[in-house]
C-alpha cells in the first residue's frame, strides 16, 4: 500500500515542478538496449535450419514486426496496455485505478505497469515489489518514450520478454512452446504467448501445463469482452490443445550450419533448401538405421547450372559418437575409387587419343614395377572404351592415363576446382584408380562441371559469397560423350523410375569408401559410404550400396524426370568402322606374350582329387578355350587360373587357346 501513495503524492507533486522533472528526466541513466540474439543459419527461402544460443546460455532470437502475427499485437496491447500508444511511458488513468481498487478492496487488486514500464523492469532486471523499484521503473520508462519510438520499444519486449527457463522473446517462445515461427498464429497460440510473461517459471508449459492452459484462457475471455475476438473464437480457442512439453529448436543440416557459424554472428543465408535437405537426412538415417553403427554415409545434391549446393548431408547422426557423426564427411579427404576414371576418357576424348567405340586392350601389362589388375582378376582381351568405362576396368584406363601423363589428369581436377592432395610427389598411374585424397563435395563439383558441358562449376552454399566462374575442363562434346557411356548403365533394382541418369560408382582400394556420383538434366548427386576413421568396411560396394541412395536422392528433388541434354553439333557420333584409322584402335598393337601352360607341368602325375585339375597361364590373350584330349570342355575363360573338369584316369592332353589363335600343351598322367 505504501508504494501506491508514494507514487500518487510523486504525480502530484510533479504537477508544480514541470521543469524540474524535464531534467530530472533527461539526465536518466539509460540502461544497454542491445541484446546478443542468436546466430541463425536459414534455407534459400527463409526458412530457419538451425540457431545458436546466446553467450549466457539463453535462446533469444531477433525478431522483427513482420514476423509476428498481427493478431498477438492486438492481444498483447489489449491485455497489458489499452492506452500504449497514446501515454509517455506512464498510463496516469490505470495508475489512478489500480490506487483506488486497492483502497476499497484493502490490497492490490490490479497492476499498473505499462509495456514500457515493463520493459524499463527487464532492461535492469529490477524488482516490482518495492516502491524505490517502481519508482525508477517510471522514471526510465518516460526516458525511454522520449529517446525511442512506440515500436522499438515493442521490439525490445519482443526480443527480451521472459517466457520460462532459458528462453527469452517471442520467436524463440513461439519455436519452444509451439514448435512453429510467430507469423501465423492462431487465437488460441496468440493467447497463449500474451499470458506466459506475467508469470514465465510458474506457467510453463512443461513443468505446469495446467497453469499455462488457465491463464491462456483467461486471456481469451478477455480479449472476446474487449472485442477483440468473438465470443465464439475465444470458446472454440479453449478446446484448442496446448503444449505440454518443449518443442526441439530446429537442427537441420548441422554440418553446413557450423560451417557458417564458423564465419560470425548474426544471420547467415545458405543456398540449401529445408524441405529437400530434411528430407534427404531422413533418406540417410532410415538407410542407416539397420547398418554397423560405426558405418558412416554423406550425401550432397547440387544445381549443376548455378553451382547452388541444395542439401548436404554430413553424417547419418550428428550426435552419434560411436561413428563419429561430428565429422562432416562431405569435407573430409578419401579416396575416390574409381569414379575418377570419367574425367580420364574426356581428357582422352579431347586429346583425339580415343572414342567411346575405339578398341583398347585388356590384358596384362607392366609399367616398370606397376602391373595393374582388373577389380574382378579377369582379362577381357580387347574391348571399347564405352565398354571397358561402363565395366569399370582398370587396365584400359591405366594404359590411357599413362598415355595422357598423370600429370595431366591432376591439372584437370584442379582446374575444376578440386583440392586434392597426394600421399607421394607427383602424381602416378595409380591416380586414376583413387590414389588421391579428395572430398566428396569436390567430386561432387568434378561432375557438376561434366554435366554442365565440361565448364568447370564452383559450388556454392552461402548466399553471402560471391559466384565465381569456372574453367573449362572438357569440351561440350567430349563432357556429352562420357555422360552418353555412364547414362548407358543401368540403374540399380531399387532405384525407382527417376528417369535416364548419368552415373558412376566406385570402391576405393580395401573397401574403405563406396562411391556413387551422378547427375541428371538439373541436378548432381553425390553418395560417400564407409568409416570415418578410414578403417576397412569388407564387404561394402558403391554399386550395391551407394548408387541406390544416389537415385532416391534424386527421385526426391523433383517432382518429375529432367532429361539429359542432346549432343552438342561438332560431337562424333560413328561406328567403330567409320572412325579415322587411329582411332579405331588405342595405341599400337601390342605384341602379346607368348601363351604358356605353366600348371600342371609337361609329363606331371597328379592324384584326381575331386573331378577337377588347377590349371594356370601366363601370357596370351583372353578368352581362353580348354580341350582335354582335343575336345572343347570350356570356352569363354577370362582368368589366367581356373580348375580343368578331368573325371578319367590315365594319360590326358590339357591343350589350351587364347583369342589371339596361341596354344599351349601339356601331358598329363591321373592316378
Amino acid at each position: 500500500m505504501r508504494h501506491l501513495f508514494a507514487l500518487v503524492l510523486m504525480l502530484w507533486s510533479l504537477a508544480f515542478a514541470r521543469d524540474q522533472f524535464d531534467v530530472y528526466i533527461d539526465a536518466t541513466e539509460l540502461p544497454v538496449m542491445v541484446h546478443a540474439t542468436a546466430t541463425e543459419v536459414r534455407d534459400r527461402h527463409g526458412e530457419l535450419l538451425r540457431a545458436y544460443m546466446v553467450e549466457d546460455g539463453l535462446w533469444r532470437m531477433e525478431v522483427s514486426a513482420d514476423q509476428v502475427d498481427p493478431l498477438f499485437y492486438e492481444m498483447l496491447i489489449a491485455y497489458e496496455d489499452k492506452r500504449f500508444f497514446d501515454h509517455q511511458g506512464i498510463d496516469v488513468w490505470a495508475m489512478a485505478r489500480a490506487v483506488r481498487q486497492a483502497l476499497w478492496n484493502g490490497r492490490v487488486v490490479s497492476g499498473a505497469s505499462t509495456l514500457t514500464m515493463q520493459v524499463a523492469r527487464l532492461l535492469e532486471d529490477g524488482s516490482t515489489g518495492r516502491w524505490d523499484g517502481k519508482l525508477r521503473q517510471m522514471r526510465l520508462a518516460l526516458a525511454l518514450e522520449r529517446q525511442l519510438s512506440k515500436d522499438e520499444i515493442l521490439a525490445i519486449y519482443l526480443r527480451i520478454a521472459p517466457y520460462g527457463g532459458n528462453v527469452e522473446g517471442l520467436r524463440a517462445a513461439s519455436l519452444a512452446w509451439l514448435g512453429k515461427e510467430p507469423g501465423r498464429l492462431t487465437p488460441a497460440e496468440a493467447a497463449l504467448l500474451v499470458s506466459l510473461p506475467q508469470a514465465p517459471e510458474s506457467r510453463r508449459p512443461d513443468r505446469h501445463p495446467e497453469a499455462a492452459r488457465i491463464a491462456r484462457d483467461r486471456v481469451l475471455m478477455r480479449m472476446a469482452g474487449d472485442g477483440v475476438i468473438d465470443m465464439e473464437t475465444a470458446l472454440a480457442g479453449q478446446m484448442d490443445p496446448w503444449p505440454k512439453g518443449r518443442q526441439a529448436v530446429p537442427q537441420l543440416a548441422p554440418h553446413m550450419a557450423d560451417r557458417a557459424a564458423a564465419m560470425g554472428e548474426g544471420r547467415h543465408d545458405l543456398t540449401l533448401d529445408a524441405g529437400l535437405q530434411r528430407s534427404l537426412e531422413a533418406l540417410v538415417r532410415d538407410h542407416m538405421a539397420s547398418k554397423d553403427p560405426r558405418l558412416s554415409m554423406a550425401v550432397m545434391l547440387a544445381d549443376h547450372q548455378s553451382g547452388e549446393i541444395l542439401a548436404s548431408v554430413g553424417s547419418p547422426d550428428y550426435g552419434d559418437t560411436q561413428g563419429q557423426g561430428f565429422v562432416d564427411m562431405t569435407r573430409a579427404l578419401r579416396s575416390p575409387g574409381s569414379t575418377l576414371k570419367p574425367l580420364v576418357y574426356g581428357l582422352g576424348f579431347d586429346r583425339g587419343m580415343a572414342h567411346p567405340e575405339t578398341l583398347i586392350l585388356d590384358t596384362p601389362v607392366q609399367f616398370g614395377s606397376y602391373a595393374p589388375q582388373n577389380f574382378d582378376g579377369v582379362f577381357r582381351g580387347e574391348v571399347s572404351v564405352r565398354h571397358a568405362l561402363q565395366l569399370s576396368l582398370n587396365i584400359p584406363v591405366i594404359r590411357l592415363t599413362e598415355a595422357l601423363g598423370p600429370a595431366h589428369v591432376m591439372a584437370a581436377m584442379q582446374r575444376a576446382g578440386m583440392q586434392a592432395e597426394l600421399q607421394g610427389g607427383a602424381p602416378g598411374l595409380a591416380l586414376s584408380l583413387g590414389g588421391v585424397g579428395t572430398s566428396l563435395q569436390d567430386m561432387v563439383q568434378l561432375y557438376a562441371g561434366m554435366a554442365n558441358g565440361g565448364e568447370a562449376v564452383p559450388l556454392r552454399w552461402h548466399r553471402g559469397t560471391e559466384e565465381g566462374k569456372g574453367l573449362r575442363i572438357l569440351s561440350a562434346a567430349s563432357a556429352w560423350q562420357v555422360g552418353n557411356i555412364l547414362a548407358g548403365l543401368a540403374p540399380p533394382a531399387t532405384a525407382g523410375p527417376p528417369g535416364r541418369v548419368a552415373y558412376k560408382t566406385g570402391t576405393s582400394y580395401g573397401h574403405r569408401d563406396a562411391w556413387a556420383l551422378g547427375w541428371d538434366g538439373q541436378y548432381v548427386v553425390g553418395v560417400w559410404m564407409g568409416r570415418a576413421d578410414g578403417t576397412p568396411v569388407p564387404g561394402v560396394f558403391g554399386g550395391a550400396d551407394a548408387a541406390p541412395i544416389l537415385f532416391q536422392a534424386l527421385g526426391r528433388a523433383r517432382e518429375r524426370a529432367v532429361p539429359l541434354p542432346p549432343p552438342p553439333p561438332e560431337t562424333l557420333q560413328i561406328a567403330r568402322a567409320q572412325l579415322p584409322a587411329n582411332l579405331q584402335r588405342f595405341g599400337p598393337r601390342e605384341k602379346q606374350p607368348a601363351l604358356q601352360l605353366t600348371f600342371p607341368p609337361d609329363g606331371a602325375r597328379l592324384a584326381l582329387e575331386g573331378g577337377a585339375v588347377p590349371v594356370k597361364l601366363r601370357g596370351g590373350v583372353p578368352p581362353f578355350a580348354l580341350l582335354v584330349d582335343g575336345a572343347v570342355v570350356q570356352s569363354g575363360v577370362q582368368r589366367p587360373e581356373f580348375l580343368a573338369p578331368l573325371a578319367v584316369q590315365g594319360f590326358t592332353t590339357l591343350s589350351v587357346i587364347d583369342a589371339a589363335g596361341n596354344a599351349g600343351r601339356v601331358s598329363i598322367e591321373l592316378q
